[in-house]
């Protein structure tokens, strides 16, 4: 079985988000949405909040599953038996950033 995970604040969710969503969900078996708690920010919306508008905005994708961690995205992909994770891209300076965390955890 083909697992994913996209880990991301979604504070707010956007169209964007949604986008990437569906279209990894045509790709894996199961696409675990997780959304970060990020002790070190002030979200707009509190975790609960922010998994509940997933829930209801994915509801009609029966693959996707919602949850939340806090901590290392390898730490919770390992405790998952997560080998895949979904990265959404904005723009070139986005890769940039991506591209050096890929190459420090290759390291």
């Amino acid at each position: 079985m083909k697992r994913a995970v996209y880990p991301g604040s979604f504070d707010p969710v956007t169209f964007g988000h949604l986008d990437v969503i569906r279209r990894a969900s045509e790709m894996f078996d199961v696409l675990i949405v997780s959304v970060l708690n990020n002790k070190g920010k002030m979200p707009l919306f509190s975790v609960e909040e922010r998994v509940n508008i997933l829930v209801e905005a994915t509801r009609d994708i029966p693959n996707v599953q919602v949850d939340s961690f806090s901590g290392l995205l390898i730490d919770y992909a390992a405790r998952n038996d997560i080998h895949v994770a979904v990265r959404g891209l904005r723009a070139i300076t986005d890769f940039e950033y991506e591209l050096q965390i890929d190459r420090k955890s290759v390291v």
